[in-house]
């Protein structure tokens, strides 16, 4: 007899194993790649390593222990494989080193701070980093027990942006490009600076140059647009900046033969809602640089959304190992697709390499090119390591994580559909079915709203969607217009007009799921997170049709959100880039509290005590807004949590996050 399935549950968080990176062997032979968990009774997350062989057969665990063992890179040999760790020291992650065939971790080195990357040097005999000291003031404080007890005296800074959602307070020195050597841990700063910060430092194929990215502005905080691409000799030595278009880049990649960069950019600074290009420039200066997706209308980067996060990074972009083709993530149709141009021609050419629907992340090759490697997650599955025969086309599934859990769990039915909106426009959208649905029933239903905006839903996994069905609602979620994954007209159509089109768009979606003959159009309810949030707030100042609303992480009024969020005063580049002194009715206008005195739905507010990138006090004035209106209202805070709570965050505190967000929920739509 087949076992009867059952509802996925708040619970099931601490259930779900992720894959957080992968690295495929040079040989092709096998994948490295680590594996996130959460232990129950600490509420701590770690991560070991794992390895999978590409010609079938069965992972197995390579490093043991309650630590977190990261970002997993083979050496250029295959005999070694260096990670991050925080074995021995758990506030300080260091480069370590193991052998293939086993045996101890051997920590390499010793540092003091933060180490953002590491790269082997093409040889093997060293890695290039990204290392910020640990201010010394700090180090001060830590080893002298009184003071360590007191704390923190004071907080001094003279930059704009002095903190980072997630991060918290920014220490006063920078980051920098320094160098280990591989077998004795000795490292080497090749950068300095008090003013400036240098990034994603990348070898040359010869071994000779690094290259990485830094804004040399005097005032680089105000000038926040101007990173330029640099050479520096790996010994050390004299810089050099690389000619590249004027406008945002990041992500420089050496092609095989050294002799060029590809790099990711848009034509402009401030235009956010430009598509994220592909460009290429040579390292001898002699020609411009010049775009190769132009007559494209796609945005290359991990734009789709989840909530149970696993290796879906943003990917620079990459060569073939043969120099012929670069390879690339594009977000287009609520999926993230691999596709290549080919470069060896007159013109270059598009292809698709991944083109199913889901999301491609972290992805690579082997010294030859035959192989790809690629994490793949689909609106069923937080995701699995595929490895594909570039020359057969043919394909092999590693992994089965999560697959046990899942195969005991009925989702829900899931439809996707294409309908218009207000202005005739085609706009993409999905509906979940509660398990077990019966279509002659009436059923609650929940619009959700992604956040961004420059973002999208689709074919990926989400935890809160299933959550909510399985207790008997109508999930419904679409991508207005305002986001990426449908080109520049539909990402453009709300600069400076928040709270119009992308309004049109989903109260259109609302119309649309509410002629369903199985749903209940006078109990709906809408919830959202971060700009979600702000749709949400917007939403309950100008209409009435959601009985309930769940507005989180929301933002609320523009005025008071400039220079108190992480992104300090560059969010005006959203709306007319000026300052609210220059531009308060025009920011006003556009700030949901200007209509919250005609809410009158009832709204639960949810905020994180520690989110740098929408404060709280942009939840507080909701709350305290619809308590003096008479409007029932609720505030449930968290405390030491950022902006990313519900993908994230402490688990026990996403299980309490989802629970009063069902219990509105239920109060005031039923079940």
């Amino acid at each position: 007899a087949k076992t009867k399935k059952r509802t996925i549950t708040a619970d099931d968080l601490y259930r779900f194993e992720l894959i957080t990176d992968m690295h495929l062997s040079p040989d092709g032979n096998h994948v490295v790649y680590s594996i996130q968990w959460v232990n129950r009774n600490s509420e701590k997350k770690y991560s070991n390593l794992w390895i999978v062989p590409t010609s079938g057969g069965s992972p197995k665990q390579f490093t043991y222990g309650d630590q977190v063992d990261v970002h997993p890179r083979w050496s250029p040999d295959g005999k070694s494989i260096a990670f991050m760790s925080n074995r021995g020291t758990e506030s300080q992650m260091q480069i370590c080193i193991i052998p293939f065939t086993g045996g101890e971790a051997r920590k390499l080195t010793s540092l003091k701070g933060s180490i953002g990357t590491f790269e082997w040097s093409p040889d093997g005999g060293q890695f290039a980093i990204m290392f910020r000291k640990k201010d010394k003031e700090m180090e001060e404080l830590e080893s002298d027990g009184k003071k360590k007890k007191l704390g923190i005296v004071a907080r001094h800074y003279d930059r704009p942006f002095y903190k980072a959602d997630g991060a918290g307070f920014m220490p006063k020195e920078r980051w920098h490009i320094w160098t280990v050597d591989a077998k004795r841990g000795r490292a080497k700063q090749l950068t300095d600076s008090d003013v400036f910060d240098e990034y994603d430092p990348q070898w040359s194929p010869d071994g000779k140059n690094i290259v990485f990215t830094s804004n040399r502005c005097d005032e680089p905080d105000l000038h926040p647009y101007d990173d330029e691409f640099f050479i520096i000799p790996s010994k050390g030595g004299k810089i050099r900046q690389l000619a590249t278009h004027k406008g945002i880049k990041n992500s420089p990649s050496f092609s095989p033969d050294g002799k060029w960069i590809a790099y990711l950019g848009t034509e402009t600074k401030k235009d956010w809602w430009r598509n994220t290009r592909l460009y290429l420039v040579p390292l001898n200066g002699r020609k411009e640089a010049r775009c190769l997706t132009i007559d494209h209308d796609f945005d290359i980067w991990m734009k789709t959304v989840n909530d149970v996060i696993g290796a879906l990074h943003s990917m620079r972009p990459m060569w073939s190992p043969d120099g012929k083709s670069i390879y690339f993530q594009v977000s287009q149709h609520g999926s993230t697709l691999l596709k290549r141009i080919m470069v060896d021609g007159e013109k270059p050419v598009v292809e698709d390499v991944i083109a199913r629907d889901g999301a491609v992340g972290a992805f690579g090759f082997d010294k030859d090119g035959t192989k790809l490697c690629y994490y793949f997650g689909t609106m069923t599955s937080p995701g699995h390591l595929y490895v594909r025969n570039l020359k057969t086309a043919t394909e092999r599934e590693l992994t089965k994580l999560n697959d046990r859990l899942l195969n005991r769990i009925n989702l829900g039915e899931i439809e996707e559909v294409w309908f218009k909106g207000k202005g005739k426009n085609k706009l993409q959208g999905w509906i979940i079915k509660p398990p077990g649905f019966n279509p002659r029933r009436k059923y609650p239903a929940i619009l959700e709203i992604h956040g961004g905006p420059l973002v999208q839903y689709g074919n990926l996994f989400m935890h809160e969607f299933y959550y909510l069905a399985a207790a008997g609602y109508v999930v419904f979620f679409c991508n207005p217009r305002g986001g990426q994954g449908y080109g520049e007209a539909h990402a453009r159509a709300i600069k400076n007009k928040w709270g119009t089109v992308d309004y049109d768009d989903l109260m259109s979606w609302t119309n649309y799921v509410a002629r369903k003959k199985y749903v209940d159009r006078d109990r709906m309810g809408v919830t959202g997170g971060s700009y979600g949030g702000y749709m949400t707030n917007w939403i309950i100042g100008h209409t009435n049709r959601f009985k309930a609303a769940v507005t989180q992480r929301c933002v609320s009024n523009l005025l008071s959100f400039w220079g108190t969020s992480d992104m300090n005063w560059i969010f005006q580049d959203a709306f007319a880039g000026k300052p609210p002194w220059e531009d308060m009715n025009n920011l006003w206008k556009q700030s949901p509290m200007k209509y919250m005195g005609n809410a009158k739905t009832p709204t639960m507010v949810i905020h994180s005590e520690a989110d740098h990138r929408a404060p709280v006090e942009q939840g507080e004035q909701v709350f305290v807004a619809l308590k003096t209106l008479g409007v029932d209202a609720e505030f449930v805070r968290f405390p030491d949590e950022p902006h990313g709570l519900s993908r994230g965050g402490r688990t026990d505190r996403r299980i309490k996050r989802l629970e009063y967000i069902m219990g509105w929920f239920d109060k005031y739509l039923g079940k």
